[in-house]
Formats: C-alpha cells, structure tokens, sequence
C-alpha cells in the first residue's frame, strides 16, 4: 500500500481535493468555543491515529482542512520528547527572518513525496485563545518549518506553492532521511 493509500484510509484529505485548495473560514472565539474545541479534538483524533501507523521524527502538524473541517484551527507535535503539542486557531504569521534555509518537507495530503522547501529560520505568529485573547509566539527552526507548513494549510495552500521553480518533489523511496530530525547549522 502506497503512502498516501495509508493516510487516505486514516481519513486525510488527499492532494487535489477542492478542500485543500480553500482559505479555511476563522473562529469567532470565544462564542464559537465549542465548534473550536470540537474541531482540536477531531484534529488529536487523527494524529493519533497516524503516529500509530507512522513515525514522525521531526514532529508532525495536522491542519483541519486535512480532516475535511474548512477552518482555521490546526495542531503540531514538536519533535521532542514530553513536549507540549502546540494548538493554534486563527494563525497568522506576522513577521518572518530574512535568514532561510531549504529542508525536506513531507505532507499528510501526498505522503508518497517530498519537497525541497525554503522557508524562514524564525517567524512570528498571532493566533486567537479560546477566551478570544490574541496570542503571539516566536517559533525557530524546525518548529518555525511545521508551523509555516499548517498556517499555510489554512490558506489553502501546500508546500508544493513554496518550492523555487523548475524543483520538483522526490519520491518518498529516494527521500534519505527518514527517521531523522532537520539539520541545522549552529
């Protein structure tokens, strides 16, 4: 069974469905408190799952158009052990470092290639609490990688839009580094 077989009969979305190609619609937190709490519950359902079929070694994000839910609410399992998975609602990157670097990034939605993506070493992102509060967090590195890649979920885009011109996503059989965390240059 291919890849994106597997994630498909787990109940993600796969590439080239309209849902994936859709900015999602916000939460008007904190009265849609209960659809937003729904949705991260559905979203914790799913990764259960598929952490039961699939390592992820440098984390994993779900976004909830993944799961068929247009709206702005996805999760991410930083790569570490014992951390916190980090919930974000109505996300929005509001700044981002000029300093980039290109890795490897695998996608739920065609999981049988990956993409060489550049992306900013640091971003910072304002999401909504489930009070209504605004949020803003300063992620880096990798954690930087997997949530620019969920935020970009929820505005219907893939990494595929990230990729520089005329590069082209790999098979996942010629993808070597599985298994392993992102390198970065200290």
């Amino acid at each position: 069974m291919r890849p994106s077989e597997q994630m498909r009969d787990l109940g993600v979305v796969q590439h080239g469905a309209p849902a994936l190609a859709k900015p999602t619609r916000s939460f008007d937190l904190p009265a849609e408190r209960e659809a937003a709490e729904q949705a991260v519950e559905k979203l914790f359902a799913s990764m259960e799952y598929i952490a039961q079929v699939h390592p992820f070694a440098k984390g994993m994000g779900i976004a909830a158009p993944q799961i068929g839910i247009a709206r702005a609410a996805a999760v991410v399992q930083p790569p570490e052990a014992g951390a916190a998975p980090i919930v974000l609602f109505n996300p929005r990157i509001t700044a981002r470092s000029d300093e980039q670097d290109e890795q490897y990034e695998g996608c739920l939605s065609f999981f049988d290639v990956r993409g060489l993506v550049p992306r900013p070493l640091r971003i910072t992102v304002e999401t909504t609490a489930l009070d209504g509060k605004t949020v803003v967090a300063v992620y880096e590195r990798g954690l930087a990688r997997l949530i620019h890649h969920e935020v970009d979920h929820l505005d219907g885009l893939t990494y595929l839009a990230r990729m520089r011109p005329g590069v082209d996503p790999i098979p996942v059989e010629e993808y070597r580094q599985t298994g392993g965390a992102w390198v970065y240059e200290e």
